[in-house]
């Protein structure tokens, strides 16, 4: 993609095999496509596919389905609802500081992003579903297995049979039912455990599903919509506090900022939802790298009728690319696009960039439904982090991005861990 559009441009057609794929880079294109003319663009080229692995979700569904999701699930989402998390996810952050405290002793390098990722999961099962997800022992793997199939039915079209008997095949099918046995267990445990104000996800999609008179459907529905939204929903909150603490690893001067910020917001009490308008670096930080490793990397849509963008001819049914990693780095609205720089996201600063030139969640009608709880989240793990412990990069090791249903840190993240009062250690 970053070739393709460094080569030929804002407007790239590409054929592959007899497949016509356009690629704009534009954000005036965006707009267009994402939001403007919305309604003529569903899910494109690989979510068909995907569908396979999937199901029918809040990710890969369309028309009236689709809609009837996001009024079932968008109430969950509401600030007033998230604000009352707040307590939740800073309770899982300190639990972090603890857990990396705890491995000073090693004088080794740790995967913090395996914490990371065991942290949101738990987290969106407290929040979302008011379950410990934690009694799931296999839950993170079973995720990691349907994701990979997903991918697999993407880049191969869907066009490999299922009966192969491939071992990421076997794996998808394995945690498919893994999957679905822990879905049917959380929804007997809330039928016979009723939450009071029943506002959280699970009580919804039981009171929603519960209008189909087959079982099946509702079953499968139940399993599409909660395998998709904590897939989605910690693996790019994951992704984004993974790639944010990568570079603040490799950018002393922002760590000391960040550090810096945290003290003097927090001295040392308990953070609390109050505190997060005060994080206004913090904030900046987080921006610049969903700038650079956006969560959301690729957004492909299939035209169901000729439209035209930036005066560009798109027949019906092509496969059109937005592409949030390129467009973030355009070279027009981005001075040095390659360079990790916070300060583009000061509030005090104007700046004549389009609103499109920036959309680590997407854009319109389709905009992800959870950006502000994965912020208010993503905020207060990387302050509470921020505050307690000096993270660092390894020498010589460098994150290979993994384009994969958000952009994954391909090999983990190992970092160096030390208190603040430790001194800096010299690099091998």
């Amino acid at each position: 993609m970053s070739e393709a559009v460094r080569e030929y441009g804002d407007a790239v057609r590409v054929a592959i095999g007899p497949k016509k794929l356009y690629i704009f880079n534009h954000p005036d294109h965006a707009k267009h496509v994402l939001a403007d003319n919305a309604a003529n663009y569903h899910k494109g080229i690989g979510y068909t596919e995907a569908k396979r692995a999937l199901g029918d979700g809040l990710l890969t569904s369309e028309g009236a389905l689709w809609k009837e999701q996001r009024r079932t699930i968008q109430p969950v989402f509401q600030h007033k609802r998230i604000a009352k998390q707040a307590d939740v996810i800073v309770s899982e952050s300190l639990g972090l500081v603890a857990r990396l405290r705890a491995q000073l002793s090693t004088d080794g390098p740790v995967d913090v992003l395996s914490e990371v990722t065991a942290l949101t999961l738990g987290v969106l099962g407290s929040t979302l579903l008011d379950a410990d997800l934690g009694e799931f022992e296999s839950v993170g793997h079973s995720f990691e297995a349907v994701q990979d199939q997903a991918m697999f039915e993407m880049e191969t079209l869907g066009m490999i049979p299922r009966w192969l008997p491939l071992k990421g095949q076997r794996a998808f099918r394995s945690a498919r039912d893994d999957l679905q046995r822990i879905v049917g267990l959380l929804v007997e445990h809330r039928k016979a455990n009723p939450v009071e104000a029943g506002d959280d996800v699970l009580t919804r999609l039981i009171a929603s599903t519960n209008k189909e008179t087959d079982r099946r459907v509702a079953d499968r529905r139940m399993r599409d919509e909660l395998v998709t939204l904590l897939l989605a929903g910690h693996e790019t909150t994951a992704s984004t506090v993974g790639w944010t603490l990568d570079f603040v690893g490799r950018h002393p001067e922002v760590r000391e900022r960040l550090h810096e910020e945290a003290v003097a917001v927090y001295g040392d009490r308990r953070p609390v939802y109050e505190d997060l308008t005060k994080l206004r670096y913090t904030h900046m930080v987080l921006q610049e790298a969903m700038r650079l490793h956006p969560p959301v990397w690729i957004l492909p849509r299939r035209a169901l009728e000729a439209d035209e963008v930036g005066g560009y001819h798109v027949p019906a049914g092509a496969e059109v690319l937005i592409c949030p990693y390129t467009l973030h780095r355009h070279p027009r609205y981005w001075a040095e696009p390659e360079r990790f720089d916070p300060e583009r996201f000061d509030p005090d600063i104007k700046s004549d960039r389009p609103r499109y030139a920036h959309i680590p969640f997407g854009a319109g009608p389709r905009f992800c439904v959870g950006n502000h709880l994965g912020m208010m989240e993503a905020t207060f793990i990387i302050s509470t982090l921020m505050r307690e412990l000096k993270l660092g990069a390894v020498p010589g090791f460098r994150v290979k991005p993994e384009p994969m249903m958000s952009l994954r840190l391909g090999g983990g993240l190992p970092m160096i861990v030390q208190d603040w009062s430790a001194p800096a250690r010299r690099a091998a």
